[in-house]
């Protein structure tokens, strides 16, 4: 476990590996191998470090690695009014969280980088290997973000995949959509970034530390706040980051846009890792959330009232990965819903299902794209099964691991927090079932438009429909020769992502079924304060320590084994519905959809068009930006640069006057004397000839008129 740090160094070196080298030097094969090997050996080192943790016993699963000192120890003025130390070392920290996030992240990262081997085999030499670049770049923030020890060490992981994803979303930057798509994930995220780091200054303010555990045995030995206080007010700025990050209601709306991007990017960031990022800070701050009980029903109503808004944009949208989109927003929220419920685990457990099979439908999505040429629109699809045998039967166990259908892994996660719900917040729990309900609905008509009925895309050479005749197409990829299944290097991980989303979820058998939960078990120290703290800090807050081992079980109410039973079966029976209805209307009577989006036009049209939210944004924040951006730009040239510019002009005006003075008056007298003194030099030089005879006539002239003077005198 003391080699956790090379976990995140690993992929770091691959990152700058492929940026300096590979985008001049290396060939394809060389780009990919460095980045699928650091990826390797970074689940090499994590599955070690995780089999060590599991050797250890529960209690004492955490280990610490402090890589550096980062900030010395400096003076910090303490809420107290006490001069305390603040000093925040580089540090790296193991336990059950962490350990299942290192997993999911180098587990599905490595086979995301092998897929994307040969799904990126028709870009330029020099793009490919920026591609991996990024990639690996991409996962070592991710795995600085879920090892950290601190907020501080969080944050940069933080920012880091936020930088990334503006990368790689963008990664197609010569196409318009796909560098707006970026810009508007990046400033999306901004705006949530603002209120995270206002949490973590808050939480400075309020603990004098940084590090989880510190903040989280204080936070403990607090009474739980009723009514809005300073730890409320902590939790809701981080949860604002979190809405950001995990597209949350309302900083949703760049997930969607994100699409644009490469799919294996889609499936390693915005359904496997990143996204899941706001969750995972929630879970790592469950004590700190358990004693703001005002914001953790924030939370819960957030992510169902996400979930069920994007549930329903995603029945009628016609871009396959766009369907997808909304569903991770949709599944995002059910995992805030259950964070804010007070089951962590039973969240964290949902997020490491969700890794798997919606990774695993991204890549389906991405070989269908493949083998249509760059075709997305499931309307120009069908009747795909025949030709894509291995990504159809992958295809179909994500949807039914997504719908909930047992024995797969989202079915013990979904009902997992679907009794929490039922437990804590009826209302709840029947807007989770709605949109358990959409989710089998939407995910079989995405297989049902792209896997059954008659083929509806452009035909190919020998292709014997006549009503495609003569319509062979070059997609860009050279002369198209009709779908075809992916190549061994995508096929392979959608196989292994296939076998975890049948078994991820066996870690978490409920007890009715014969299980015990063993995934709760073994997350459940991550969201609790040590026996130790507790014991030193039972005398002092007893009630708050009791509260939140309570919240942290995630329900206040017993159940009989009967009505577990009976849930599960009702939501089995509710995604078999959604299923049946999604065939019945898409497959065996098509006409019947279309009935219906003729005879509700308006609300398909606002299903269609996301409830015009981006629209809204439009006319709103960024009309509004846009027109104060406009105003201060006029301020500034005609008030600013007006002043500035009227300034200079006086100035021009008054430096020509007083040149006009200095060349007039000041230089004209002093050229008047010059020249007076000149003239009158000239007189008198004239006078001066050096002649004696000169001279004596000037002496008798003036001797005459003395004379003459002194005689008219008398």
């Amino acid at each position: 476990m003391d080699l956790i740090w090379l976990i995140p160094l690993l992929p770091g070196i691959g990152a700058a590996v492929n940026g300096l080298l590979g985008v001049r030097f290396f060939s394809r094969q060389v780009s990919g191998l460095v980045a699928c090997a650091a990826m390797a050996g970074a689940l090499g080192v994590s599955i070690y470090a995780f089999i060590q943790l599991l050797g250890v016993e529960p209690a004492a699963r955490v280990h610490d690695v402090v890589v550096a000192t980062w900030i010395p120890r400096i003076p910090l003025l303490l809420t107290d009014g006490t001069l305390g130390a603040l000093e925040v070392p580089w540090g790296l920290r193991l336990d059950p969280l962490s350990g299942m996030m290192i997993l999911v992240v180098t587990g599905i990262g490595f086979l995301i980088h092998v897929y994307s081997t040969a799904y990126l085999h028709d870009e330029p030499r020099g793009g490919y290997a920026r591609f991996f670049c990024y990639l690996n770049l991409f996962c070592f923030f991710m795995l600085m973000l879920v090892l950290g020890s601190n907020f501080l060490v969080m944050f940069v992981g933080w920012e880091g995949v936020g930088l990334c994803s503006y990368l790689l979303i963008g990664f197609w930057y010569q196409k318009k959509s796909a560098s707006d798509a970026g810009k508007k994930a990046f400033l999306t995220n901004r705006v949530g970034d603002f209120g995270f780091i206002l949490g973590v200054f808050l939480v400075l303010m309020t603990f004098g530390s940084l590090d989880f555990r510190v903040v989280a045995e204080q936070a403990a030995a607090m009474p739980i706040e009723l009514q809005f206080g300073t730890l409320s007010l902590i939790c809701l700025l981080l949860f604002v980051g979190a809405t950001a990050k995990s597209a949350q209601i309302p900083l949703y709306i760049w997930l969607p846009d994100a699409m644009e991007g490469p799919t294996p990017v889609s499936a390693l960031i915005h359904a496997a890792t990143m996204v899941t990022a706001g969750v995972y800070m929630v879970g790592r701050n469950a004590v700190l959330f358990s004693h703001a009980p005002i914001i953790l029903e924030v939370v819960a109503i957030v992510g169902v009232l996400t979930a069920l808004l994007a549930a329903s944009i995603a029945l009628v949208q016609n871009d396959i990965k766009r369907v997808l989109a909304y569903s991770t927003v949709s599944q995002l929220g059910y995992m805030f819903a259950a964070m804010g419920l007070g089951a962590f685990a039973a969240g964290a457990f949902h997020l490491m299902t969700h890794a798997f099979f919606k990774a695993l439908l991204f890549l389906c999505s991405g070989s269908v794209i493949h083998a249509m040429a760059g075709e997305q629109d499931m309307r120009r699809m069908g009747g795909l099964r025949k030709h894509l045998p291995i990504t159809f039967l992958t295809m179909i166990i994500g949807t039914l691991a997504i719908a909930g259908v047992p024995p797969l892994a989202g079915f013990f996660s979904k009902d997992e927090i679907l009794l929490k719900a039922f437990l804590g917040n009826k209302v709840l729990w029947v807007t989770a079932v709605v949109t358990a309900l959409m989710t089998a609905f939407y995910m079989y008509r995405l297989i049902s438009l792209t896997f059954f009925g008659e083929y509806r895309g452009p035909a190919w050479g020998g292709h014997d429909e006549a009503a495609h005749a003569g319509d062979q197409v070059d997609h860009g990829h050279g002369v198209w020769h009709g779908p075809h299944e992916s190549p061994r290097a995508m096929t392979v991980p959608l196989m292994a992502l296939a076998v975890g989303a049948i078994v991820a979820g066996l870690v978490g058998i409920p007890a009715v079924l014969g299980g015990n939960n063993a995934i709760e078990h073994f997350l459940e120290p991550s969201f609790t304060v040590s026996a130790a703290v507790h014991a030193d800090a039972e005398h002092e807050a007893p009630a708050a320590a009791a509260s939140h081992e309570g919240a942290a079980e995630g329900a206040g109410h017993a159940i009989s084994g009967g009505a577990e039973v009976g849930l599960m079966a009702f939501s089995v029976a509710i995604a078999l519905f959604g299923i049946f209805m999604a065939y019945r209307f898409y497959v065996q009577n098509p006409q019947i959809s279309e009935g219906l989006a003729q005879r509700w036009p308006r609300a398909h049209r606002l299903l269609l068009n996301k409830y015009y939210v981006d629209e809204a944004y439009d006319a709103t924040v960024i009309s509004g930006t846009m027109g104060g951006a406009r105003g201060l730009w006029t301020i500034d040239r005609t008030i600013v640069d007006g002043a500035v510019n009227g300034a200079g002009t006086l100035t021009m005006i008054a430096s020509w006057f007083s040149s006009l003075t200095d060349r007039s008056v000041v230089d004209g007298v002093v050229n008047l004397v010059g020249r007076t003194v000149e003239k009158t030099s000239f007189a008198l030089r004239l006078m001066q000839t050096g002649l004696i005879q000169n001279y004596a006539l000037l002496m008798l002239l003036g001797v005459f008129a003395f004379v003459t003077a002194l005689i008219f005198a008398k």
